[in-house]
């Protein structure tokens, strides 16, 4: 029988794990999934945002194929280094493989002065804080600034943006934490800047996320029409591919209208470069070159600059792994270097390591693109399987973790919590409310929270 260990329970996980025992070559796989969040679902429950419930949805089918009977949910496991984590060398002892599908947990920095000035914080710290992620800050987020800065215009941008603008009533039906539905209810932010470095034909939302900012009541959405006239492909989108053309002619229905008076403003602002964060004991605005196409698909410096006010920054450039000692890294890339998913250590395949996800092939795709990544894995971990069943593993690997320091939360644990969550929103009048703490949640896993 092959025990393979699976890292990570968010899409790219739960997609291996299922690609494991659905394959028919080589019969008996067992599949513990393991996840340092006593929770499953990964960015699926702590990513998508709060009011996309048709994408949060596909927690039913991760669901699904979790309470597969050859597959254990293991949550409250944390692979490292530190003192209350499991190495990869011990992992490895107590299973035939393991695949590492740990995704990429952090923002790319700007590098810029003034970054780490407060009031100015990564997207990523944002999400989690909504989404009720335990390692999440407090708050602090949106009390007081009257104006946010977001840098980037992809999908994570525009969702921060729109719960910025966003009514709190709006989001009282979700699972939004009541902590944060309280700080977004006294939000005195009123306009809200979405800046990218290009134009509008190179940027990263897509239509469907793009269209729902024109939609939020009392928000009106704004475009300046002199800055997206630099973009070539604005006055005749035409010749642009589908998706971009469609971006292009949503934006240029929003250009150049006049306000309309709404509580709330989004403005998207396109051809600035951030070069400073401005402020002493706070951020107070962000400085912005603005740019300039250089006919080759970038852009150019062209020594005019730019403020905006903002008490609040948040940037959204791009999403990037981070090393799990033990295992290679590649710094560059971020992500292990691998070879169709065999980890590669020194250039050679490491017997019994695997990756698949974001951690494998950088932050790039879309849910989906997981599960083709995910059955490249296997599949190079059942040519394996022969050479991997000579290996002789812990044969009790829930007594090997607990002995080496895990207190794992299984699948009733989760239930738990699931459970716990649905009387916590009853007692608020809402639907289920996420539990936003460690001692929360794994008191809900014991049974032990009041």
């Amino acid at each position: 029988m092959l025990r393979v260990a699976v890292v990570g329970s968010g899409p790219s996980g739960v997609y291996a794990a299922q690609a494991l025992v659905q394959q028919r070559d080589v019969p008996g796989v067992t599949v513990d999934v393991l996840d340092r969040l006593p929770c499953p679902y990964g960015l699926v429950r702590y990513g998508v945002a709060p009011d996309h419930e048709k994408i949060k949805s596909l927690q039913n089918t991760l669901r699904t194929t979790l309470e597969h009977p050859g597959i254990t949910f293991l949550g409250n496991v944390a692979v490292g280094d530190g003192p209350r984590e499991l190495p990869p060398g011990r992992l490895l002892d107590l299973y035939h493989a393991v695949v590492y599908c740990v995704g990429a947990a952090t923002d790319r920095r700007l590098g810029i002065p003034g970054e780490d000035l407060p009031g100015s914080f990564s997207a990523t710290e944002f999400v989690s804080w909504y989404s009720a992620h335990p390692d999440a800050a407090p708050g602090g987020f949106v009390l007081g600034a009257r104006s946010a800065v977001v840098i980037g215009v992809g999908n994570v941008a525009v969702d921060v943006a729109r719960v910025l603008a966003r009514g709190a009533e709006e989001l009282r039906h979700t699972d939004v934490p009541d902590a944060a539905l309280a700080a977004l209810a006294d939000s005195r932010v009123t306009d809200v800047h979405m800046v990218g470095r290009r134009g509008p034909s190179q940027a990263r939302f897509t239509t469907k996320e793009l269209r729902e900012l024109g939609a939020l009541p009392g928000a009106e959405t704004l475009v300046q029409p002199e800055e997206a006239e630099l973009d070539a492909g604005w006055a005749d989108p035409s010749g642009l591919p589908a998706a971009v053309r469609r971006n292009v002619e949503v934006l240029r229905g929003w250009a150049g209208r006049p306000p309309l008076g709404r509580a709330r403003r989004i403005r998207l602002r396109f051809f600035l470069r951030p070069v400073a964060l401005l402020g002493d004991e706070a951020v107070r605005a962000v400085r912005f070159e603005r740019t300039a196409p250089d006919g080759r698909g970038g852009v150019t410096g062209t020594g005019r600059f730019e403020e905006i006010e903002a008490g609040l920054v948040l940037r959204s450039v791009g999403y990037r792994g981070v090393p799990i000692a033990g295992l290679p890294f590649d710094e560059g890339s971020g992500t292990v270097p691998h070879d169709r998913g065999r980890v590669l250590r020194d250039g050679t395949p490491s017997p019994g390591e695997y990756v698949a996800g974001w951690i494998k092939r950088g932050p790039t795709g879309v849910i989906g693109t997981n599960r083709s990544c995910a059955k490249e894995t296997v599949a190079s971990l059942l040519a394996d399987a022969r050479a991997l069943l000579e290996r002789r593993p812990a044969r009790d690997t829930r007594a090997a973790l607990r002995a080496a320091g895990q207190e794992p939360v299984e699948w009733p644990g989760w239930l738990g919590i699931e459970a716990a969550e649905a009387a916590l929103g009853a007692s608020l009048g809402r639907g289920p409310v996420k539990i936003p703490d460690w001692a929360g949640l794994l008191g809900a896993a014991h049974g032990t929270r009041g």
